[in-house]
């Protein structure tokens, strides 16, 4: 895939060699080159820097849209959004990496057990057959989340979890005083909760996504959160 929201592979094959410190080589190995990002982690940004507001969550969104919307468009689902798999350059454009767990072609009726414990979508930890599309949304819901207040939304996407079960038993008001968000904007708590929507079939898509007034804020100017 070559998509300047993806970290672009240079060449593999299986030929490498490894010269030890002895002096001894080990030859014949298999080998895949990666373009070189230089900002490092998204993850350890946040750690970081924590609560980054709304606009530099729009900021970053905007970005990760734009390289799933190519990815889908390419039926190729990734399964493992979270910020230690996404890189940050010089100018703060993300790339997308580790395609360890992504699909291609058939990803409308998944059933394999595939992701991270806290940005997992809840229809695959409870063993159900999934479309690709929606955890990938459902993921990207808990990244927006972090970069935005700083902390996880949630430890896992469980009706068991305290915090997902507010979500599941419509204590909104709950659930928001106990992240401390309540200075987060009524458009944003509104996008947020549904990309976390239990049932994937009423997660917005990405185009749902893009339209939704959270992210068209006129007051937002790209460049200038850059």
């Amino acid at each position: 895939m070559q998509h300047q929201g993806i970290v672009a592979m240079q060449g593999y094959g299986d030929s490498g060699l490894v010269v030890k410190p002895s002096g001894r080589n080990i030859n014949n190995l298999v080998y895949i080159a990666m373009e070189f990002v230089p900002g490092g982690l998204l993850f350890d940004h946040c750690q970081l820097l924590g609560a980054m507001g709304e606009n530099v969550g729009r900021f970053l969104v905007t970005q990760l849209l734009d390289a799933l919307d190519y990815m889908h468009n390419k039926r190729v689902v990734h399964r493992d959004l979270k910020l230690e798999n996404i890189l940050v350059d010089e100018r703060m454009n993300l790339k997308i990496a580790d395609f360890g767990f992504a699909c291609y072609k058939s990803i409308d009726s998944l059933t394999s057990y595939r992701g991270t414990m806290t940005y997992m979508a809840p229809e695959i930890k409870e063993g159900k057959t999934y479309k690709g599309t929606q955890v990938d949304l459902f993921s990207l819901g808990v990244i927006l989340f972090i970069i935005v207040q700083g902390i996880f939304p949630f430890k896992e996407a469980r009706k068991e979890e305290y915090f997902y079960s507010l979500l599941l038993n419509g204590r909104i008001d709950t659930y928001f005083t106990k992240v401390n968000g309540h200075a987060l904007s009524p458009a944003f708590k509104d996008l947020i909760l549904k990309l976390f929507a239990y049932d994937g079939d009423t997660r917005p898509t990405i185009e749902q996504f893009r339209a939704h007034e959270w992210l068209n804020d006129p007051n937002y100017n790209h460049e200038l959160t850059r």
